[in-house]
């Protein structure tokens, strides 16, 4: 499938999902305290609004700027990043899914014109303006979509500042490990509980102390020792008498 407006090929992998369905949306609500409020929304645009977002002006004003105006040469690519879109003719830049105007989900052709399928890739656009990688191929995305359910800013976990307060407490109620995109790209096995039996198990060698036993009692059901109470009467009869 090509559109020979724009001379670009789609990826194979969206061309699959366009020919099965023309777009996609669902949503998806929540009930709290007898009320209903709308929550998950997945989308991806049909073919009619999969727009170019182009070079015109921001604003119907005269000589207002344009995307092309606001490009940022001095952000390039890095060692875990790939280089970042551009809203120049270095790049063409089409919008998969409007985030209910929390910014846009495009499919990027990196190499500008002719677009070819092999040179796409997806990003967020914030409403910031910049910009945030997130799969290299529209099934990887769709495979997000779906995982995170549509919730409120999702593509926001994938940003550097993550997502909003409001946002974090539907994402701790319905996706708590998905809300940490750092578990996401570790190792699989630090999902998994890993005990040591030697040390869970491990006995410990306690020093049993005995009990210190108390004085026998003496026979004829008298308390106390007898000894010293016959040393204090004599030492009182020998010594100072007692007056009467």
């Amino acid at each position: 499938m090509k559109s020979e407006k724009n001379n670009c090929v789609l990826p194979e992998d969206l061309k699959n999902f366009y020919l099965m369905t023309n777009g996609f949306h669902m949503t998806w609500n929540v009930k709290l305290d007898e009320h209903t409020i709308p929550l998950g929304s997945m989308a991806i645009n049909s073919i009619s609004k999969l727009t170019q977002l182009n070079q015109s002006s921001m604003y119907s004003l005269p000589n207002a700027p344009t995307l092309a105006d606001l490009e940022d040469d001095i952000q390039e690519a890095s060692e875990n990043q790939p280089e970042k879109p551009h809203f120049d003719s270095r790049s063409v830049i089409f919008e998969l899914d409007p985030c209910n105007g929390n910014g846009k989900v495009c499919l990027v052709y990196k190499r500008g014109k002719p677009g070819l399928a092999q040179d796409t890739e997806i990003w967020f656009l914030d409403r910031a303006l910049y910009w945030h990688f997130l799969t290299d191929t529209f099934t990887a995305y769709y495979r997000l979509l779906i995982t995170h359910l549509g919730l409120p800013q999702w593509q926001y976990a994938f940003t550097s500042y993550g997502v909003s307060p409001q946002a974090k407490q539907w994402f701790n109620m319905y996706k708590p490990i998905t809300y940490n995109t750092n578990l996401l790209t570790e190792e699989t096995d630090s999902f998994v509980n890993k005990l040591d039996p030697s040390k869970v198990f491990k006995s410990k060698n306690k020093t049993i102390i005995p009990k210190k036993k108390g004085p026998a009692q003496p026979a004829g059901g008298q308390k106390g020792p007898s000894g010293p109470a016959s040393t204090s009467k004599s030492s009182s009869g020998s010594g100072n008498p007692v007056r009467k």
